[in-house]
């Protein structure tokens, strides 16, 4: 169970989010520093304890409509070996000092545990409070079996998101430009084996629903 340490960090996450972002492929805004502000997320726990992963929603006021993203981060004790290309930064942590910040699509025990979460063998936390289930994270799966946790080749990116290849056809399709769900209806694309949705709030306080990732099974997955 990870637990939610209150102490500060230095630099903060929205401050390395915002030199990092808009270097993204899926990044909308323009030439100019994004406007970032936490807009929700959740947490899932690492078995062994050792790697913090989060999944974080950021809106960025600098468009002429917020914008919402999708950035899931792990946080270390020291550096990932061969993910020099995914470290956002580091961070001065009060309490564990030194934390790498890691784009989690390409960081194996994130990629391993989101499959877990929308198979529904683990469980989503609560993103700032320590032991406590996030009921608002919702999923499905349908597919036969259990998936494996293996990552075979790399993630890439998109204009609307990150690809994550798996074994046996697998592919997971993380959204990174977040849109609301019509009626707040969170079910998967045709198709899709798999689905995970969760909640955001925009900067004037509307909460919206919508999806957050999808498996495809059997065949290379299409941008929805």
């Amino acid at each position: 169970m990870a637990v939610i340490h209150r102490t500060s960090l230095k630099p903060t996450k929205l401050e390395l989010l915002t030199s990092w972002l808009p270097s993204r492929p899926w990044y909308r805004g323009g030439a100019g520093e994004p406007e970032l502000a936490k807009a929700g997320g959740f947490r899932l726990d690492d078995p062994h304890g050792e790697v913090g992963i989060e999944f974080m929603v950021v809106t960025d006021a600098s468009t002429p409509h917020p914008t919402a993203y999708l950035v899931p981060l792990t946080y270390r004790g020291a550096p990932l070996a061969g993910a020099e290309h995914a470290l956002i930064g580091t961070m001065e942590h009060g309490v564990l000092g030194r934390r790498w910040a890691y784009d989690g699509c390409h960081d194996p025990v994130l990629v391993a545990q989101l499959t877990g979460v929308i198979e529904g063998r683990v469980q989503a936390q609560d993103q700032n409070t320590s032991d406590l289930p996030d009921r608002e994270v919702t999923r499905s799966y349908t597919g036969g079996g259990s998936l494996s946790t293996d990552v075979v080749g790399t993630a890439t990116d998109d204009r609307e998101s990150t690809e994550m290849p798996a074994p046996q056809g697998t592919t997971l399709r993380l959204h990174r430009v977040l849109r609301p769900a019509p009626d707040d209806r969170t079910l998967p694309p045709h198709g899709a084996t798999g689905h995970l949705a969760g909640t955001w709030h925009l900067p004037d306080g509307t909460r919206e629903t919508g999806l957050f990732a999808v498996l495809h099974t059997g065949r290379r997955a299409q941008a929805h």
